[in-house]
C-alpha cells in the first residue's frame, strides 16, 4: 500500500456509500486506475450504479470462503489490511481522539509520509 485517496467520514455513513465520493476525488489524478478490490461490505448494486456515474469502474469483491476455518489470506485484501497495520503503529492513530475530520485527515497524511520517507531512505542508502 500507498495512499491514492484519503477520504475520513463520520461514523454514521457506512463505508459502501463513502466509496463513490473517494473514487471521484481520485479519478482526475490517477484515471488508469479503473480496478477496486474490496470487501464484503461493498457489495451490491447500490454501490456499482454509483460507479458508473462517475466513471468506468469495475469492482472486485474479495470475500471469505464459506469453507474456511479459523484465518485465511484473502488475495489483495491483505494489502489493506497490512497498510492499515503500517499506519496503526504511529501512537496517535492507535484511538479516535481527533475533534475534527480535517485533524484526522492530517495525521494520516502524516504517518503515510513518515511510512514512505522511511522506506525511501532505506532503498537509498543501499
Amino acid at each position: 500500500g500507498l495512499m491514492v485517496g484519503l477520504m475520513v467520514h463520520g461514523a454514521d455513513i457506512q463505508d459502501r456509500d463513502g466509496a463513490p465520493d473517494l473514487l471521484k476525488s481520485i479519478r482526475h489524478r490517477w484515471p488508469w486506475l479503473l480496478h477496486v478490490f474490496a470487501d464484503g461490505g461493498y457489495a451490491g448494486d447500490k454501490l456499482k450504479r454509483r460507479l458508473k456515474k462517475i466513471g468506468r469502474w469495475t469492482v472486485e469483491i474479495i470475500k471469505r470462503s464459506d469453507k474456511a476455518k479459523g484465518f485465511e489470506v484473502l488475495p489483495r485484501r491483505w494489502v489493506v489490511e497490512r497498510t492499515f497495520a503500517w499506519l496503526g503503529r504511529c501512537r496517535r492513530l492507535a484511538k479516535d481522539v481527533e475533534k475534527s475530520i480535517a485533524s484526522s485527515e492530517a495525521w494520516i497524511i502524516i504517518a503515510h509520509i513518515r511510512l514512505i520517507t522511511r522506506r525511501l531512505a532505506r532503498y537509498g542508502y543501499r
